[in-house]
């Protein structure tokens, strides 16, 4: 995927709860895999309906696990299921969009949904956060503050494959 990911204006907590989900898919995965497998992943979800998300069960977690239509992580299955819960809550106590809002910057705000919510860390909430239109900082600014700077990356992967000279003797 060349620049940005797409923004979405969201109208719904079903909404939501896929757009958190598919950072939840992706972490540790190609893009592409999660791409390829999202159609048939919202409807092993429900139409990610948060409160039927919320009410799956174990045998539900369990046989999603092992269902070539979707990721067969159980512990990314069992986050999605988790996370509709958190969701839920937050929208019975006041509403999740107030819920978003209400912090006074964007990293109290990550900081409080890396806690409620499972498989989603730094990437994940500046993902999620960008593509339901929140306010998030610059990402080349935040990605050099959390330590995510693309160009050291790749530099130290470029010098990770390189053979060693006494490798290059032998």
């Amino acid at each position: 995927m060349e620049g940005p990911p797409p923004q979405y204006t969201i109208k719904t907590i079903d909404e939501y709860l896929e757009h958190l989900s598919k950072g939840v898919f992706q972490a540790g995965m190609s893009w592409r895999v999660v791409a390829a497998k999202w159609p048939t992943t919202r409807k092993a979800f429900h139409g990610f309906k948060v409160e039927r998300v919320a009410r799956m069960t174990d045998r539900e977690i369990d046989a999603l696990a092992k269902d070539e239509r979707v990721i067969r992580s159980r512990p990314k299955i069992a986050a999605v299921v988790h996370n509709a819960g958190q969701i839920l809550a937050l929208e019975r106590d006041g509403g999740f969009k107030k819920h978003l809002r209400s912090f006074g910057d964007y990293e109290e705000l990550a900081t409080d949904l890396k806690k409620r919510f499972k498989f989603v860390g730094d990437s994940g909430v500046y993902h999620f956060l960008w593509t339901v239109k929140q306010p998030v900082p610059d990402w080349r600014e935040w990605s050099k503050a959390h330590g995510m700077n693309g160009d050291a990356k790749a530099a130290k992967t470029t010098k990770a494959r390189r053979p060693s000279k006494a490798a290059v003797r032998r």
